[in-house]
C-alpha cells in the first residue's frame, strides 16, 4: 500500500444553507386556502381527549 492510499478522502463540501425548507408553502393553512390561525390553544383545550 502506498501512503496515498492511507490519506483521508475528501467528502462532500459543507453547506451552510438549507437544502430543503422546514415547511413548504402548501403545508400551511394559507397553502390550503384557509386563513392562518392566530392561536391554537383554545381549539386544543376544547378538543382534548376524554382521558385527560
Amino acid at each position: 500500500m502506498s501512503p496515498a492510499d492511507d490519506a483521508p478522502q475528501p467528502g462532500p463540501p459543507e453547506r451552510d444553507d438549507e437544502v430543503l425548507p422546514e415547511q413548504t408553502s402548501d403545508d400551511t393553512d394559507r397553502g390550503w386556502g384557509e386563513e392562518p390561525a392566530e392561536d391554537d390553544d383554545e381549539r386544543l383545550t376544547r378538543e382534548k381527549p376524554p382521558h385527560w
